[in-house]
């Protein structure tokens, strides 16, 4: 019973990573761009929910209504004045670019807001706490689960986004050939833009499902950023639906870990990632060197 508690608990907390992981492969399979600014954006978006809490009353539910616009503004402006601009100088530049990036954001928050630990769940009443029993022994946070389930819906709306609307098509065809959409009357500035837009947006979610559920604090961005990018790579990057089960995947080995030893929860977390990526890496040699070995039987 305990193991399938902590499974269950692993499962809930891949919900979460597949949300701050969603953002960073989405802007990976649209533009090439790895955004080392992304844990740093959702810390941001984290620290104006708070604000709003804080300072206005406004309930961080009702507080998405304002900040998700706003981090959408935000990814126009992060795209055009960083992202466009540094692109031109090749694939280096930009990274280097959000990582400068989040370095600004960092101090700023750690300026503005000090270096204390800070939580939306005051502000949720009961919620942050409160849970069902649906088996003997089994406690399930209604947070998490919620959290879980905003995750699968937004993967989900995403998908049916991308495969059902002219949008969605055009920043799948500029993820496919971004040189030659043009000729098809797509442009191609345009769609990244947007691209960058609904990523943000989906990082202010993280962001706020971070809040709610754990505390946070103006350095807490990097290791988000590292969450995210070990359920992306986990679940391959690119895929929406990968996401999710990447999450999933680190989510309970971190689980699982944390119960066999106090310090095992981050340490199962990346030792999965390792042996994921090693096996990707071997495996994809390995096709390499048998599509050869056919290529030149062929041609012999």
């Amino acid at each position: 019973m305990i193991w399938a508690a902590q499974i269950l608990q692993g499962v809930l907390l891949g919900g979460y990573y597949a949300l701050i992981a969603c953002g960073l492969s989405f802007m990976f399979s649209v533009m090439g761009v790895i955004n080392l600014a992304h844990g740093s954006f959702a810390i941001l978006a984290a620290f104006a929910l708070w604000v709003l809490a804080e300072y206005l009353g406004i309930s961080p539910l009702y507080g998405l209504v304002v900040v998700l616009p706003a981090m959408a503004l935000l990814g126009v402006v992060f795209q055009r004045f960083v992202l466009e601009r540094s692109s031109r100088a090749g694939f280096l530049i930009p990274v280097l670019s959000t990582f400068g990036l989040s370095i600004c954001i960092d101090n700023i928050l750690f300026q503005h807001f000090g270096a204390d630990t800070r939580s939306l769940a005051p502000f949720l009443d009961d919620l942050s706490y409160d849970s069902w029993e649906p088996l003997g022994g089994v406690f399930v946070g209604k947070l998490s689960a919620y959290i879980f389930l905003a995750a699968v819906a937004l993967l989900g709306g995403l998908q049916l986004f991308l495969s059902r609307t002219f949008l969605g098509r055009a920043i799948r065809a500029t993820a496919a050939d971004h040189d030659t959409v043009g000729l098809v009357g797509i442009d191609a500035r345009a769609i990244n833009t947007y691209a960058t837009a609904i990523a943000l947006v989906t990082v202010g979610i993280a962001g706020a499902a971070l809040a709610m559920r754990a505390t946070f604090s103006p350095y807490a961005g990097g290791p988000q950023l590292i969450f995210a990018f070990e359920a992306a790579v986990i679940g391959g990057t690119g895929s929406l639906w990968g996401t999710l089960l990447g999450g999933v995947v680190l989510g309970v080995a971190q689980s699982i870990g944390a119960q066999l030893n106090p310090q095992g929860f981050l340490i199962a977390g990346h030792a999965v990632f390792l042996i994921v990526l090693v096996a990707r890496t071997l495996f994809g040699r390995l096709s390499d060197l048998l599509l050869a070995l056919l290529t030149s039987k062929a041609t012999g």
